[in-house]
C-alpha cells in the first residue's frame, strides 16, 4: 500500500502544470467532450505507465541492490531539480488528429507526450525501488487522474487559481526528500 500512496503523491504533485495537463486543457478547449478526454488520459496512461514500470522493475533484478540505491537517490534528487523547470506546451493538436476522434487523438496524444517525461521516468525509479509492481503502477495512474481530471472538468479555471511556482517546488522538495532518504539508506 505504501508503494500505491507514494507513488500517486509524487505523480499527482509532479504533474500539476506539466505539459500533459496542458495538453488536457487544449483538447477540452478544442473538443468539448470532457469524456472521451479522461478515458483516453487514463488509457494512455495505464499503458505508458506498464511499460515504464515493467522496465524498472527488471532494473531492479538485473542491478546489484547497493548501486541501485544510488541510482534511485541520484534519480529522485535529479527528478527534483528537472520538477523546477517549467514546462511550455508549445504544440495545438493538428487538424489531421481529429480522423481519430476525441478518444484516439488523446490516447495518441497522451501516450507520445509523456515518452521520456519525468512522470515516466519517476514510475521506473519507483518500480525499481518497491516491489509491488502493480501497486506502482494504480498509483502512477491514479496521480496521473488526481492532476488531468480536474484541468479536463474545470478548464482554464484551474490553471488560472493555482500558483504553479509554489505546486512545483513542493513537487520537487519530495522528490528531493524521497532521493536523499534513499541515499542514506532508508527503505521508503
Amino acid at each position: 500500500m505504501e508503494a500505491f500512496l507514494v507513488s500517486t503523491g509524487v505523480v499527482a504533485l509532479a504533474e500539476v502544470g506539466d505539459k500533459t495537463q496542458l495538453l488536457a486543457l487544449v483538447l477540452t478547449a478544442r473538443y468539448r467532450k470532457p469524456w472521451p478526454i479522461i478515458l483516453g488520459i487514463f488509457a494512455a496512461t495505464l499503458a505508458n505507465h506498464a511499460l515504464a514500470g515493467s522496465l524498472g522493475a527488471s532494473l531492479a533484478h538485473l542491478v546489484d541492490p547497493r548501486l541501485m540505491r544510488w541510482v534511485l537517490g541520484v534519480s529522485f534528487i535529479a527528478m527534483a531539480l528537472w520538477i523546477l523547470i517549467p514546462d511550455r506546451f508549445e504544440d495545438q493538436p493538428s487538424q489531421r488528429s481529429s480522423r481519430f476522434g476525441v478518444f484516439g487523438t488523446t490516447l495518441l496524444m497522451f501516450f507520445l507526450l509523456e515518452m521520456g517525461d519525468k512522470t515516466q521516468i519517476a514510475t521506473v525509479a519507483l518500480a525499481a525501488k518497491y516491489t509491488s509492481l502493480l501497486w506502482v503502477i494504480a498509483g502512477t495512474t491514479v496521480g496521473m487522474m488526481i492532476a488531468n481530471v480536474p484541468a479536463v472538468l474545470l478548464g482554464e479555471v484551474v490553471a488560472r487559481k493555482l500558483n504553479m511556482k509554489w505546486l512545483h517546488a513542493i513537487a520537487a522538495l519530495v522528490f528531493l526528500t524521497l532521493g536523499i532518504a534513499v541515499l542514506l539508506g532508508a527503505e521508503i
